[in-house]
């Protein structure tokens, strides 16, 4: 599950051929081998921080940008090599791992322009997202990292700033464990662009589908045990609207969503991903149902009483706001109706129960039934009475 997050409203190209050899296998590309010798001379130096071995490389304008970027690995895996009439262009992925922080790797399509000295070495005079990629950081700009206990934040405007949204996630980390538990990396990175614009470029996506979203956490849905990496992208304009306790909100529900991550599958429904996430970021908040389900309270009270859970389509960025926010108050509601009937612990309990089960159709009503002893018909009714009750 990807780019998640809480909808608070406020010349010519020339060929390359491969030869095949006698064994009717294709023979290397010599240019590829030599590019991908390149590049992965260009990473070394990065990691080694030998600025003057970088830049015999090409261009050294990446570098400078990512000098504060701890990193514990960085290499490219060339994938495609077309020549041109001034040099060649190369398709690679790029994966990397901040160190501390990355259990696994963020990969990253990237597309490079080649030029080729006099002396017939190949270097890099561009470097940029692949065709429908999303931009790294610091393809923004020169990143910029502030540390805290827990967290990690990352800019491209200078630290100011930065160390606020440190303070939030380290009180998010502990906040979130002391719920969820500790058999997760207890750190969080978070990227901070300097506009909606920028967010949306991180996530490869159109500006308008973030409009009103405050934060979303990047990562694939886990189940193998490893968690894979995960960022949590702020959007500046829509969270600097929020309080000091929304934001607080935010970042705990977002840093929800990294510590879950490995046990999020498709089988998890978003009621129960995204009302997970708003449970924990709302605790010992003091915020009634009321105040924290505006929509769904104004609902019930005209008569509109849910009939059923919200599906995942509910829960898109681009669906009317109103019934959107209504999605997410009612996921909460759920969760919160758990935790209230049957014990936090149960409901952490359901939440795995239901990504143990994979892909497999019924997770859902399976983990009901064994975790909490009920039936999908009568939990929902149960919900439907307790949303009545909380929010007339």
């Amino acid at each position: 599950m990807a780019g998640r997050g809480r909808a608070w409203r406020i010349g010519a190209v020339g060929l390359v051929l491969l030869l095949t050899g006698c064994g009717g296998r294709p023979a290397a590309d010599p240019v590829r081998t030599e590019v991908q010798r390149m590049l992965d001379r260009r990473s070394a130096a990065l990691l080694g921080h030998d600025e003057q071995a970088y830049a015999a490389t090409g261009t050294r304008a990446q570098y400078t940008r990512l000098r504060a970027l701890p990193l514990a690995s960085f290499a490219y895996r060339v994938t495609a090599v077309r020549r041109t009439a001034s040099g060649a262009t190369a398709d690679a992925e790029l994966s990397y791992r901040v160190a501390g922080y990355d259990k696994a790797p963020v990969g990253a399509r990237r597309t490079l322009t080649l030029g080729r000295t006099a002396d017939g070495h190949w270097y890099v005079a561009t470097e940029r997202p692949a065709r429908e990629a999303g931009q790294q950081l610091w393809d923004q700009g020169t990143v910029s990292a502030v540390r805290g206990a827990h967290s990690l934040v990352l800019g491209t405007g200078g630290t100011a700033g930065l160390s606020a949204f440190a303070r939030l996630a380290d009180r998010a980390v502990p906040a979130v464990s002391g719920v969820w538990g500790t058999r997760w990396s207890r750190r969080v990175v978070v990227l901070v662009p300097e506009s909606l614009a920028g967010m949306a470029a991180l996530l490869g996506a159109p500006a308008a589908e973030y409009k009103g979203i405050a934060a979303v956490t990047t990562g694939e849905a886990g189940g193998s045990g490893r968690a894979p990496a995960d960022r949590v992208v702020v959007n500046p304009e829509a969270y600097a609207m929020l309080g000091d306790a929304g934001k607080q909100i935010v970042l705990t529900h977002e840093t929800t969503h990294v510590a879950t991550r490995a046990d999020t599958t498709a089988a998890t429904p978003l009621w129960l991903s995204e009302g997970y996430a708003d449970w924990i970021g709302y605790l010992d908040t003091g915020r009634t149902p009321a105040e924290a389900a505006p929509e769904l309270a104004r609902a019930v009270r005209a008569g509109e009483v849910p009939r059923a859970l919200p599906d995942d389509k509910d829960f898109g960025f681009t669906s009317d706001p109103v019934k959107l926010a209504r999605a997410y108050e009612s996921g909460w509601l759920a969760c919160r109706m758990i935790a209230e009937q049957w014990g936090a612990a149960r409901l952490g309990a359901f939440y795995r129960a239901v990504g143990t089960h994979g892909e497999r159709p019924g997770a859902v009503e399976e983990a009901l039934r064994e975790v909490l002893g009920t039936t999908p018909q009568a939990f929902t009714t149960r919900w439907q009475t307790y949303v009545t009750t909380h929010l007339r």
